[in-house]
């Protein structure tokens, strides 16, 4: 079959309802998963304090232009404890500030830091006659960076072009799978969103947080400007297939779209912010200004 989609019939409705339910359920899928094992998403676990057990979130993302407050449950009358914290890749002792009771909470603030600046910090409690470090001893300590404001204007609309870019290209693989009729305006949408969302937005929005507009290749190892990349371009070649007069198979063209899904969704399974944006303490503290000091593609 030739110009497959042109003589394939349209699908019916409940056909059409279907294919985006499900392709809405893996985008909001793999969105929670991106977000949830991302490093600035907040340490949740629980604690076992005066045999009551405890939840908690604990921050791993603040503003370059205020304190960070961290907060963690009170666990009842006599507790006390610190939160300890120093700049992140130094050698820097630890500075221990005290928790102060504000409600049914302990709280401190951790003190803001230019943008792309990283603190590391735990917390130790004690009630009586027992003693807690949060996270383990054995564990990593809590990892928190900062960032510059970001105009909702550009970051509402940069989130959801990303989000309604991955829905439609599962939808548009879903129809690849099922009923091709659509599949290529469904691509070509799909390309215009990662587009504008992640070509156009992306880097304004990391030029107001961290001050670069790119920072992935050929500038750097940012991840997420390199998986980005890597979603065009795979997206863009989709879409040169259909113009390509010597590919005019329909089934080449729908495994190619398959085949971009499928790489989406293994680039939407690596936590978002890893590898980027990250100040170089010791070029800061040489004198180097804070904009000037911010590396790209730290493991941390």
């Amino acid at each position: 079959m030739t110009n497959g989609e042109d003589t394939v019939r349209v699908a019916p409705l409940w056909v059409k309802i279907v294919l985006w339910v499900v392709a809405g359920g893996l985008m909001f899928t793999a969105a929670e998963y991106q977000t949830r094992t991302g490093p600035t998403y907040e340490l949740r676990g629980e604690f076992t304090l005066g045999e009551v057990e405890h939840s908690y979130e604990l921050i791993r993302s603040g503003n370059s232009y205020e304190d960070a407050r961290v907060a963690i449950p009170n666990p009842g009358e006599g507790s006390v404890g610190a939160l300890h914290f120093k700049r992140f890749g130094t050698e820097d002792e630890y500075t221990a500030v005290p928790l102060q009771v504000d409600g049914d909470e302990l709280t401190a603030v951790l003190p803001r830091q230019p943008a792309a600046g990283k603190l590391e910090y735990f917390l130790v409690l004690r009630m009586q006659s027992e003693a807690l470090r949060i996270p383990a001893a054995s564990e990593d300590n809590i990892i928190i960076r900062f960032k510059d404001a970001v105009p909702v204007g550009f970051l509402v609309p940069h989130i959801v072009f990303m989000f309604f870019a991955l829905l439609v290209g599962m939808r548009s693989a879903l129809s690849a799978i099922v009923t091709p009729y659509d599949m290529r305006k469904l691509a070509w949408v799909t390309l215009g969103l990662m587009t504008v969302g992640g070509l156009i937005l992306g880097p304004v929005v990391q030029k107001y947080a961290f001050g670069e507009f790119w920072t992935g290749v050929p500038f750097g190892y940012d991840l997420t400007d390199n998986k980005t990349l890597i979603m065009w371009v795979v997206w863009a070649a989709v879409c040169g297939l259909f113009m390509w007069k010597r590919v005019q198979s329909d089934k080449v063209h729908r495994i190619s779209i398959v085949a971009a899904a499928l790489v989406m969704i293994v680039v939407y399974l690596i936590p978002h912010s890893l590898r980027g944006s990250e100040l170089d303490y010791d070029a800061l503290d040489q004198g180097t200004p804070a904009s000037e000091a911010v590396r790209t593609g730290q493991s941390g």
